[in-house]
């Protein structure tokens, strides 16, 4: 059974303030050191970088900043908690940017819910930061603001609910298809949960081998003849379910190569496993209970199993990819992150499993070639 780290986070947390803290990269143990950093030398720095001001970077925290924002309305498997309650996940998403790429990232929390709003408020602070990590904004709000930012900063700006899973997603499944002898571009992919990480996934899938992908919310598949659908998922029809099938979710599986869940516990079950094709891949990254638990999906036959959890093979987590990614982009000025950025990272996740099989398919988060390796294709 896991652990059940409640009590130990909530002694910890109070302990400690909170998890984060400020870094000072000099001391000041002098006057003359005083003078130099603060008043008068400032005034130089100021000035030079008031003229030069494409040369901030080289003079300020800029290349080495990210701020992790939130407005608290999807926050884990939380739901609407609001910012206060973001804020323990913004530090702890700052503490991974530190430890593992030597990022400094400021946590913000904003108590305001409309694209307008959130907008506005990145946009005045953009300033400050090298780049912007959003986080936890719910869908499809999550989807506005992103493009918008993206259109209105010269930063990278990342969704990394989206994308960053996206990647991980494409990295594991690049390994899957070694391990199953199978080309993504020959397979079904019934893709469970129609939000910020589904979509995301969707498309990256599609960007990098166009395969056969049906969508799935909480009414059955996304089709065209369905009324109730958002512009986003109608959006999802250019490029899933070209043969618009409809029905539920069993449907969509029968013949399928691969599940992958981004949803609610218990959604899939060992006989929709049993119907799916030969050499089935399940990835259920519903946190923290997957959609199907790996003992179940063992004995139904499933290929290769991921989950978003640590204490199973095969966890997919963010934390693979955005550090890098973010490390790759502020050291190489790179303005936007495109979908090559994205696919590139995946394919060097991939390419750190040496020898890919039903139990490794995705390197360790704590594997130390992660950060390096990825950084250098993010140009």
């Amino acid at each position: 059974m896991a652990k059940d780290y409640s009590q130990e986070a909530l002694d910890k947390h109070k302990k400690l303030a909170g998890k984060i803290g400020l870094r000072l990269k000099d001391t000041l143990d002098s006057k003359d050191k005083l003078s130099t950093y603060y008043t008068p030398g400032v005034a130089a720095v100021s000035s030079y970088v008031a003229k030069h001001p494409e040369q901030a970077r080289d003079y300020t925290w800029l290349n080495n900043a990210v701020a992790v924002i939130s407005d608290g309305s999807a926050v884990l498997g939380l739901g609407d908690i609001g910012p206060y309650g973001a804020l323990p996940v913004m530090e702890g998403k700052a503490m991974l940017f530190k430890h593992f790429a030597d990022i400094d990232a400021v946590p913000i929390v904003l108590d305001v819910h409309t694209a307008d709003e959130i907008v506005a408020a990145v946009t005045a602070i953009a300033p400050s930061f090298g780049g912007i990590n959003l986080e936890d904004i719910a869908a499809p709000l999550c989807f506005e603001v992103e493009d918008r930012l993206k259109e209105q900063l010269d930063i990278p700006v990342f969704h990394d609910d989206q994308h960053g899973t996206a990647v991980v997603v494409l990295a594991g499944l690049i390994n899957a298809m070694k391990v199953v002898g199978k080309k993504l571009s020959d397979c079904r992919i019934v893709v469970v949960g129609s939000g910020a990480a589904g979509t995301a996934i969707m498309k990256l899938l599609d960007t990098y081998a166009h395969p056969e992908i049906i969508a799935v919310d909480s009414k059955g598949i996304v089709s065209k003849d369905r009324s109730d659908l958002n512009p986003d998922k109608r959006k999802l029809l250019e490029f899933t379910n070209t043969g618009n099938v409809h029905g539920s979710l069993e449907d969509a599986l029968a013949g399928a190569d691969i599940f992958i869940g981004v949803s609610k516990p218990g959604l899939l079950t060992p006989a929709m496993i049993a119907s799916m094709a030969k050499d089935p891949i399940v990835f259920a990254m519903a946190n923290p209970v997957p959609e199907i638990m790996p003992d179940e999906a063992e004995k139904a036959g499933v290929a290769v199993m991921a989950t978003g959890r640590s204490d199973f093979p095969n966890q997919v987590n963010n934390a693979l990819a955005f550090p890098g990614i973010f490390r790759g982009a502020l050291d190489n000025k790179v303005s936007k992150i495109s979908d090559d950025h994205k696919i590139a990272a995946a394919k060097v996740i991939a390419s750190l499993v040496e020898k890919p099989s039903k139990d490794c398919i995705i390197p360790p988060v704590l594997d130390d070639r992660l950060v390096p390796t990825i950084a250098k294709v993010i140009v």
